[in-house]
């Protein structure tokens, strides 16, 4: 059997990454289909930690947003703790699919919801992994004004990953945005300064830093075509790679 090439990776999980073609909300089939590919790739023997987005539900920022009149837009604070906890939703729906799958796995939160989820703890967290639990990271930091980027890249950090894989729905990082313009290009590998001086849409530049700091590198797929997460597990050169 082919050793993958990393043995304790974080899942980045956008909320998009759950429409599907529904628009909003959760579309079972992607949730289905993220969950089996979350099972390949444990069953390879690497302990997997994911974060969820909850862009899908609602999006703090962008409720906090005035219209061109002035009117409207929520209380940034207030909208980025909502946004919070569009995340744990995502992360119960995703525990469930998991769970059908036989797969262990275990929700923790940075916010208290002590009902439905355990308060996030790293030597906890660690732990989990170590009893081969699929550990699902929902309310971001914990904190308003951070992005669930950044809460993958502390979380990716603190719990020992090597690498920080960001599933989302085109296949790599590109010089413009490929839905809107079929002549973007992708890049195969890129520096994160590169990143951060081109101001590409990978992370958010705190995420990038991050990484950067901590020399962990993202590795930026399309987690929509089926079986691409297990195939970079085990070494085959697909999506974009962030590095030094």
């Amino acid at each position: 059997m082919i050793k993958p090439v990393y043995q304790r990776i974080l899942l980045k999980i956008s909320g998009e990454s759950l429409v599907g073609d529904k628009g909003f909300g959760i579309d079972p089939q992607m949730r289905s289909s993220i969950a089996q590919q979350v099972k390949e790739v444990k069953d390879l023997g690497v302990d997997v930690a994911l974060v969820v987005g909850g862009g899908n539900i609602f999006r703090g920022l962008s409720a906090s947003i005035k219209d061109s009149s002035g009117e409207g837009g929520m209380d940034r604070v207030s909208a980025d703790y909502m946004g919070m906890l569009a995340t744990l939703i995502n992360a119960l729906a995703l525990q469930d699919n998991l769970e059908k799958l036989g797969v262990f796995t275990r929700v923790m939160t940075a916010i208290r919801t002590e009902a439905v989820a355990e308060p996030y703890i790293r030597r906890r967290a660690i732990r989990h992994m170590e009893k081969g639990r699929v550990v699902i990271l929902a309310g971001g930091t914990g904190n308003p004004y951070f992005t669930t980027d950044t809460a993958a890249a502390l979380r990716a950090i603190e719990i020992g990953a090597e690498v920080v894989m960001k599933g989302t729905k085109v296949d790599g990082v590109y010089d413009d945005d490929p839905l809107k313009n079929p002549s973007a290009k992708m890049f195969d590998a890129l520096t994160y300064l590169e990143v951060l001086n081109r101001k590409l849409k990978v992370m958010d530049t705190t995420a990038v830093s991050l990484c950067m700091d901590n020399k962990l590198p993202i590795i930026v797929f399309n987690l929509q075509r089926e079986g691409n997460f297990k195939k970079i597990l085990l070494g085959e050169k697909l999506g974009t790679v962030v590095q030094d």
